[in-house]
């Protein structure tokens, strides 16, 4: 015990000048204070200064101590400090907020929410069964890592190189072509956790240090099968929309997987619950299909929303309007799975139309009448933003969310 308190006052450690520094002030305060019983007024004046001073120098002292036992833990950031502590404690009151989809529409949505708040879990599919997320899955038997991956790295404090790691992707020219290594790393710590993917999960969690939780919907192996209105069957979420003919139904090779407990417990607890954007059949769907999934949600006294996608998915959602996405989720799941639709009404640039067209996808008809007439609240404004990609425009799709959620907020007050 004496030679842990002896290790305070080794050289170079930065704190024993500033607690020297609060002693002085102790000292300077016990001296004025035995001038306080002085019968002149003039000496009871001079000691007020001195006791001052010394309160001066304790409050100095205890606040340099404080900052230089933070940048142990926060090398390199010491100018940051006060801006991180502020936006914790001010992140840590916000709304619960529970957003549930796959694919890079859900990690798009989760970059712009982690700024309003730090109470923020990602519900992610974990039905992919292409690319990097495929291969492994066939060979290490586990559910797909791809979009628990990208949230991670969405919602990650960890320095920027970090989330780059994560999303690295190696050489074609390299054995481990396809993959990323973020893929790997929570393959490799399913092996570890002995095949435990939640806990797996949970430990990438602490390495990127994420703002909020990220939860798979369901630890069981389950692959997605589509049943086409001319009655055949794909299975593999992958080559669904290869086929080119309109999907009837989905449905999971496991009819029987539950979902995560944590998963129904977030949901219970939500006060604002986020499906999409992202797309319809194999990102947002493969979630409320799970057994119990759709039935918590509607039971959840959370403010339900949906943000529709702004284009049309070839294989998916060919000559869909959002009303048609609506339609579709709510026969999948129940009719009271949303609240509001929150849809894009901007149009999208001609010069980007003739790249889509070449894939033939095209802009989501913002029919906002019809909706209504299904009894969901509209929101229909310009949510769009055209860079490589036509999507949503993360601060404007953020900022009128936030609305949304705060409109709600005080109409539940």
């Amino acid at each position: 015990m004496s030679n842990n308190l002896s290790k305070w006052l080794y050289p170079g450690i930065k704190v024993k000048r500033w607690m020297l520094t609060s002693l002085f002030g102790v000292l300077v305060v016990g001296i004025g204070a035995v001038f306080f019983v002085s019968p002149y007024p003039f000496v009871r004046t001079f000691a007020t200064i001195i006791v001052l001073c010394g309160i001066i120098f304790i409050i100095f002292g205890m606040g340099k101590m404080i900052v230089s036992l933070l940048t142990l833990f926060l090398p390199q950031r010491e100018r940051d400090i006060v801006d991180i502590l502020y936006q914790r404690r001010y992140l840590e009151r916000g709304p619960k907020i529970v957003a549930i989809g796959g694919g890079h529409g859900l990690s798009h949505l989760l970059l712009g929410l982690k700024e309003y708040t730090a109470n923020l879990t990602a519900i992610v599919t974990v039905a992919d069964s292409g690319g990097s997320s495929g291969r492994l899955r066939e060979e290490f038997n586990i559910v797909a890592p791809g979009d628990i991956r990208n949230c991670l790295v969405a919602l990650a404090d960890a320095p920027a190189l970090m989330g780059e790691l994560f999303q690295y992707r190696f050489a074609e020219n390299s054995q481990l072509k396809g993959h990323n290594f973020g893929n790997l790393f929570l393959t490799a710590m399913v092996q570890i956790t002995n095949g435990d993917f939640k806990k797996a999960v949970e430990e990438s969690s602490k390495v990127l240090a994420i703002r909020g939780k990220v939860i798979p919907s369901t630890v069981h192996n389950v692959h997605l099968v589509a049943e086409y209105i001319d009655g055949s069957r794909t299975e593999g979420e992958a080559k669904i929309p290869k086929t080119n003919v309109p999907i009837r139904r989905l449905y999971l090779t496991n009819k029987d997987a539950e979902p995560t407990p944590e998963a129904l417990t977030t949901i219970a607890e939500a006060d604002i619950i986020v499906l999409g954007p992202g797309s319809l059949y194999t990102s947002i769907i493969p979630n409320l299909i799970i057994k119990g999934m759709s039935e918590a949600v509607v039971r959840s006294s959370a403010y339900k929303i949906y943000v529709c996608n702004v284009m049309t998915q070839w294989g998916e959602t060919d000559g869909f309007s959002a009303s048609d996405h609506i339609r579709i989720m709510a026969e999948h799941s129940h009719p009271k799975i949303v609240d509001a639709c929150l849809i894009n009404d901007a149009s999208v640039p001609e010069e980007a139309l003739a790249r889509y067209r070449t894939e033939n996808s095209y802009p989501v008809a913002p029919d906002v009448d019809k909706i209504k007439a299904m009894g969901y609240k509209v929101i229909a404004t310009d949510l769009l933003g055209v860079r490589d990609y036509v999507r949503h425009d993360s601060k404007k799709l953020t900022q009128t969310l936030i609305k949304l959620i705060e409109s709600q907020r005080v109409i539940k007050r």
